[in-house]
């Protein structure tokens, strides 16, 4: 009797007992909860970008005249203007080349583009030059830089001289990017282009109506929040052998982001800003001031 009056003390003792605090399931010993949750969260699992956000490493839809990655989203707008000047920056003497203020007097090549996206990674547009070659052209992301190694898109244009109207010159390229983690991205673009019609050397020959394949190949290399240097080129890997002074096409770049504006100021031995223009190859001499205006409207 005594041992079960001493077993009853014990029971009840324990079932007065205040019971343990739970443990917090976040909490790990000697880690409060707090410092759980400062951890930073895996890079590799960051939240997709917002396609109306504009990306620093890569602001613009051309590097210079080649086509990037930049974002455009569904029901957005985008206008560009760009301008190649006719003097060569080589001709006369220093102090003639400032009289000219650098090339700004002379006159030149001017393109007016207009894009909008029609889809989530679906964009199309128009590209009109003072010469009256219009491009229509459309692109569709198949896979975003920063989701792997690199990027692919797809491009395809129809260039048509005189208004639209005649010597339709369609291509169709690849675009291919992979970014230079903050420091800006790198492309190639290999591209077919039919139809193409190069003006006759002279008197005797007829305009020539051939094939080109070229690949374009372009860098933006940001040297500061909001600064880049551009270099591309469009080297044609069947240039004609009738023309001993075909030129490659070869643009460099400084360029100036601040929102959803884009300024470039650029030099190139070619006036060509659309597929087709670049396929038939640069000026016959010299190197040429320009520059790219871009605007966005999202």
């Amino acid at each position: 009797m005594p041992s079960l009056l001493a077993i009853a003390t014990v029971a009840a003792a324990l079932l007065a007992a205040p019971a343990a605090p739970a443990q917090d399931p976040t909490s790990v010993k000697g880690v409060e909860a707090e410092d759980l949750q400062s951890v930073p969260p895996d890079p590799s699992r960051r939240p997709a970008t917002d396609d109306s956000e504009v990306d620093p490493v890569e602001p613009d839809f051309v590097v210079v005249n080649l086509p990037t990655q930049a974002r455009m989203p569904r029901g957005g707008w985008a206008f560009r203007v760009t301008h190649r000047f006719a003097r060569p920056l080589g001709d006369g003497s220093l102090g003639d080349l400032a009289k000219d203020l650098f090339g700004f007097d002379s006159g030149g090549l001017i393109g007016l583009e207009l894009r909008y996206g029609i889809a989530r990674a679906t964009q199309v547009g128009i590209h009109r030059t003072s010469d009256r070659t219009v491009q229509l052209f459309g692109q569709r992301d198949v896979r975003r830089a920063e989701d792997g190694p690199f990027g692919l898109a797809v491009f395809a244009a129809v260039d048509g001289l005189d208004n639209f109207t005649e010597d339709h010159s369609p291509g169709v390229g690849v675009i291919l990017s992979r970014r230079l983690g903050e420091r800006g991205g790198a492309y190639a673009m290999p591209a077919l282009v039919a139809h193409l019609v190069t003006p006759a050397l002279d008197e005797t020959t007829d305009p020539e109506s051939t094939t080109a394949l070229v690949v374009g190949l372009g860098v933006r290399f940001r040297f500061s929040e909001n600064g880049a240097l551009l270099f591309e080129a469009t080297p044609r890997l069947n240039a004609p052998d009738s023309d001993t002074g075909f030129r490659h096409p070869v643009s460099f770049g400084i360029e100036r982001t601040l929102g959803g504006h884009a300024f470039q100021l650029n030099v190139s031995n070619s006036f060509g800003t659309t597929l087709g223009q670049r396929a038939r190859g640069g000026a016959r001499s010299g190197w040429f001031i320009g520059f790219n205006i871009a605007r966005k409207f999202y």
